[in-house]
């Protein structure tokens, strides 16, 4: 096994990011930000780009998403 030595600042700093994708690989967050369902729905409708079909099957599915505590 060789040896290589690095400045201890990016140690530090390798071993965080480390420490952050071993997280997101394991599928373990502390803390999501989400934005509520009402929110997100203006932001589509605002755009002009989706028709009205395509915004109810998307509020639909975002209300029962588990990311919004439903399952």
């Amino acid at each position: 096994m060789s040896t290589v030595t690095i400045p201890k600042q990016e140690y530090r700093s390798l071993k965080r990011q480390s420490a952050a994708y071993r997280a997101v690989a394991t599928g373990r967050f502390e803390y999501m930000v989400r934005d509520d369902v009402e929110s997100v729905m203006k932001d589509f409708e605002k755009t002009g780009l989706y028709n009205k079909r395509f915004l109810a099957d998307l509020e639909k599915g975002l209300r029962r998403s588990s990311v919004y505590g439903k399952s």
